[in-house]
């Protein structure tokens, strides 16, 4: 099933060329929980196509496609009760300082994306400032997928997985992504941030009243 789904990914990329891996970044970077293998793709291209053009599609598309769990948590605000809402408006002060290099570092990692910014668009978190980081973390993530494709293809395809074996570790991810959502959603909206960094008080009600 998971060699399958692979192949045929392989083979749409490859028809469309660098559009098709914008495509096909973009719709795995979508799918929340369930993971859709484009690394793979941009992985197995790097033998076939450009890698710097190969990185700049796959990245664009897969930055593109994160912000699916931005617009998830942005909309689902509407949901929360205003003391909540405040409560994470004291969040967004803190997260101003750090919040480019957790984006750019979730990028560039395996780490599922959804997990950051699902809360990022639930905080109102400025598109822009989450969109640059994003854009040059996947990009240098898919560039070290391309330029190794094209190099080191047999030891990095152990790594990420491929054939049935893949299948086990797609529903692994699926698993420990779902759970790990779920406590930080419920650590964002337990935790009482105010009395965890107190020294940013005054500046989470300035932006409270511009609100």
């Amino acid at each position: 099933m998971a060699s399958n789904l692979w192949d045929w990914l392989i083979n749409f990329a490859e028809q469309l060329g660098y559009v098709g891996v914008f495509l096909t970044s973009l719709v795995g970077a979508m799918s929340i929980v369930i993971p859709v293998p484009y690394t793979l793709v941009i992985l197995t291209l790097g033998t076939r196509m450009n890698p710097l053009l190969l990185a700049v599609a796959g990245g664009t598309g897969s930055a593109v496609g994160e912000f699916s769990g931005y617009l998830l948590g942005y909309y689902g605000r509407a949901i929360i009760s205003e003391e909540r809402q405040r409560k994470m408006n004291h969040m967004l002060r803190v997260f101003e300082h750090y919040g480019a290099i957790a984006i750019f570092l979730f990028a560039l990692t395996p780490l599922p994306d959804d997990l950051l910014f699902i809360p990022l668009g639930i905080m109102r978190y400025n598109f822009v400032k989450a969109f640059v980081p994003s854009v040059l973390g996947k990009i240098l993530m898919s560039s070290i997928l391309a330029y190794g494709g094209r190099f080191y293809f047999d030891l990095l395809s152990i790594a990420f997985g491929k054939g049935e074996s893949g299948l086990t570790g797609m529903i692994f991810t699926s698993v420990v992504t779902a759970a790990l959502l779920i406590i930080i959603l419920v650590a964002l909206f337990k935790i009482d941030w105010e009395r965890l960094f107190p020294n940013y008080t005054q500046e989470a009600e300035k932006l409270e009243d511009n609100s």
